[in-house]
């Protein structure tokens, strides 16, 4: 059985609010982007504390930009994905000063894209 006929509406008219469906792509775009497309060794390297193959630096602008990228291709808007680049990398670092864990880094994280929806809708 189809989910539509369990509904009893077919899914292309069940209208979901604009703002919903853009929060659920950037949140998924957040998890790629910081699970799936971070390597382990950027996740480590790029950390001030680091010792690496590169400064940083460049592994935190690489990665921050990723988040930047994906932002500004799911809104349309450069400018938030460069706010989201800057706004990541921000996060990042007061995890790499152990500020705060995990939990608190991607709460901080998905707040940035509940904000940047708001901005929008």
């Amino acid at each position: 059985m189809a989910v539509s006929e369990l509904i009893g509406v077919p899914l292309a008219e069940v209208a979901v609010p604009r703002g919903l469906n853009l929060a659920l792509l950037l949140a998924m775009g957040h998890f790629l982007a910081d699970f799936a497309l971070q390597s382990d060794r950027m996740a480590l390297e790029k950390c001030p504390q680091a010792r690496g193959v590169l400064p940083w630096g460049w592994w935190m602008a690489a990665h921050g930009g990723i988040h930047g990228f994906l932002v500004a291709v799911l809104t349309g808007v450069p400018l938030l994905g460069l706010a989201e680049w800057v706004a990541h990398v921000c996060i990042d670092l007061g995890k790499c000063r152990r500020l705060y864990r995990i939990g608190i880094d991607q709460a901080l994280h998905l707040a940035c894209k509940l904000l940047w929806v708001a901005l929008l809708v």
